[in-house]
């Protein structure tokens, strides 16, 4: 099968290659799936899990990526609630190779059914910035209806899931980005928005949320801006800063078979909008994945046509 594949962790993506590599096998309760589309995240090439296994071995060449849409064409010994033949999306294991890949073994549970009426290029742009987003608010950062959220990122494919799924479990959403993400940030849901390099953060006030994605300064200010009892929410790593009267969360997004199926079923009804910078086919992937310029949004890779 063709694989893209990485050996060197300096090289970054410019290192990243399209070759030939032996089908995986299903291994006890998994399922192998023809992958349609993957997403990739940039970061996943500074990630140790990237480049070395549980016990610190290395395992390159490796296939990243972790996101796919695709459908099952085998289930290993054990494996329940998948069937062959059927159309899934999901999130696949740090620690094993990837799905920037015509197929890719997965665990099971880490899949859930994508609906017939879900393109594949959309269920691959799921997984990583909805779980993310679905785990911050409702499962660490203890999100209630009333509440005020700060999105930092909110144009970028995590914030925007974070400002959609605040606002549509009843936040009031203030999003931040730079000065060309304003328009992007209000259409996406939120109340207000912060201009990092020319606006005062602090002059929004007090909030009961903030949602990290960026870390440093911008963090620590956030910090400050979180009233009593509040919570700051990050995914770049241990908090810098904490609240003086909250709690401060840094977590990495897991695998969720019914937190999936939420997120698309908001995507099918329209209470959810996905965030698709740019897509491109296999062939090209190596090219789309080294940008000459920012993207906004998620970089698919749709592995079929």
């Amino acid at each position: 099968m063709k694989a893209i594949v990485v050996t060197e962790r300096a090289a970054g993506t410019a290192g990243m290659k399209l070759v030939e590599r032996p089908e995986p096998q299903a291994s006890i309760n998994d399922v192998v799936v023809r992958v349609h589309a993957s997403g990739f995240v940039p970061t996943e090439l500074t990630w140790p899990s990237t480049w070395t296994d549980r016990l610190e071995r290395d395992r390159t060449p490796s296939i990243p990526g972790h996101e796919l849409a695709g459908v099952v064409t085998a289930l290993g010994y054990g494996t329940t609630g998948l069937s062959v033949g059927q159309r899934v999306f999901g999130l696949a294991d740090w620690y094993r190779d990837g799905t920037l890949a015509e197929y890719v073994a997965i665990e099971a549970r880490n899949l859930a059914p994508l609906p017939g009426d879900v393109d594949f290029t959309v269920g691959a742009s799921l997984p990583i910035s909805g779980l993310t987003a679905w785990q911050g608010l409702f499962q660490h950062g203890r999100f209630q209806a009333g509440q005020s959220v700060l999105a930092h990122g909110a144009a970028g494919a995590v914030g925007s899931m974070v400002t959609q799924l605040a606002r549509e479990a009843g936040a009031h959403v203030i999003g931040s980005g730079r000065a060309a993400d304003r328009q992007t940030v209000l259409d996406f849901g939120a109340k207000e928005f912060v201009d990092l390099d020319n606006d005062a953060l602090e002059d929004i006030g007090k909030v009961d949320l903030v949602f990290d994605v960026i870390g440093g300064d911008i963090q620590k200010r956030s910090a400050a801006l979180i009233r009593a009892g509040g919570t700051l929410v990050t995914i770049v790593g241990p908090a810098e800063a904490r609240p003086s009267d909250g709690l401060a969360v840094d977590f990495v997004v897991e695998a969720d078979r019914a937190q999936l199926s939420e997120i698309v079923q908001r995507v099918r009804d329209g209470r959810l909008r996905t965030n698709i910078g740019n897509v491109s086919m296999f062939d090209d992937a190596v090219a789309a994945l080294n940008p000459t310029r920012r993207r906004k949004g998620n970089t698919i890779i749709r592995v079929r046509p």
